[in-house]
């Protein structure tokens, strides 16, 4: 009998596992990055590919507010072209119209919870929810900029490939757009379609380096410019330029690692206030009431955060080495 059960238990045992992965066998090989890899090459060899695509326009369709007459009042306002393009960078599909009215909504918000909790000052948490949606961008915005560098030097040996088999730079633009994956390939695809509308190839380019705000990516675009107006090989040129971004990478990786001790320490240190700070809100309440309710310690917690300020920026100055 327990021999009987002894082997049900493994053979029940073995099947999971067999299920588990032929799962994970089927799984990879029809929804995984190499079968979607597969399926949009075979897209681009068929020959009805320019019908499954979506219709371009070349007109202009990001637009300051869904409102004509707001978006006259935001073009005539300072800095809102920097702020367009901030949001542009971050991937994001929101209008510079829709970045205030979240700045302004979470602004409220802060101010109304300030005043549920009978602060003397409901400015600061108004003043710290109006920074929410702009961190929120600035973090997808790093994230985004993180990924086109890491995925830059496959995309400069695609294209050199691509020249080095005789297509033309914009054939290669447009082959880095499809075969590569997002969210660099969709900055390739902009650059292909705008020189197709008859914009220049230097125009388009520029306008590449600005929406992609890296150093890397701006010496390729260099190096596309000078080799355009004065010769020379491009496909050595890109070769070199994915070679000494890679070497570049593994370095910063390397620098990462021996700094993350030091990013920790800076971590536990910055967030060790306020922990400590809601752990005896928590556990009583009254007690820690008396520093936002008192004006000495009002003047404290001003203290408390700039001191906490200037020792995160030093900080961060000190682990922060640039390659």
């Amino acid at each position: 009998m327990d021999i009987l059960f002894y082997s049900f238990a493994v053979s029940l045992f073995a099947a999971i596992i067999l299920l588990i992965e032929g799962v994970y066998l089927w799984w990879s090989s029809t929804r995984g990055g190499q079968a979607r890899r597969i399926a949009r090459r075979l897209q681009m060899m068929s020959s009805d590919r320019h019908r499954t695509r979506e219709p371009l326009s070349i007109l202009k369709q990001r637009a300051l507010s869904g409102s004509p007459l707001l978006a006259r009042l935001l073009a005539r306002t300072p800095y809102v072209a920097r702020l367009d393009t901030f949001l542009i960078q971050a991937g994001l599909k929101w209008t510079v119209a829709q970045f205030i009215g979240m700045t302004l909504a979470a602004a409220g918000a802060g101010l109304v919870l300030g005043w549920h909790f009978h602060l003397q000052s409901t400015l600061i948490p108004g003043l710290l929810c109006a920074l929410l949606p702009y961190l929120w961008v600035r973090r997808a915005r790093l994230r985004r900029l993180k990924k086109i560098e890491a995925q830059l030097p496959e995309a400069a040996d695609l294209i050199s490939r691509s020249l080095r088999a005789g297509h033309a730079f914009s054939s290669a633009l447009q082959m880095a757009g499809e075969e590569m994956p997002e969210p660099i390939a969709g900055e390739f695809r902009i650059v292909f379609d705008e020189v197709n509308f008859g914009v220049a190839l230097a125009d388009a380019l520029q306008s590449l380096a600005v929406r992609i705000p890296l150093g890397d990516f701006r010496y390729l675009v260099i190096a596309v410019l000078i080799q355009k107006e004065s010769g020379g090989n491009l496909t050595e040129v890109l070769d070199n330029i994915s070679r000494v971004i890679r070497a570049r990478l593994n370095l910063l990786g390397d620098i990462r690692v021996l700094s993350a001790e030091g990013t920790m320490s800076a971590w536990i240190l910055g967030l060790l206030p306020f922990a400590v700070g809601l752990m005896i809100a928590m556990a009583n309440p009254a007690y820690l009431k008396v520093l936002w309710t008192d004006p000495a310690g009002l003047k404290l917690i001003w203290g408390c955060v700039i001191m906490s300020a200037l020792g995160a920026l030093w900080m961060r100055r000190i682990i922060r080495i640039r390659v």
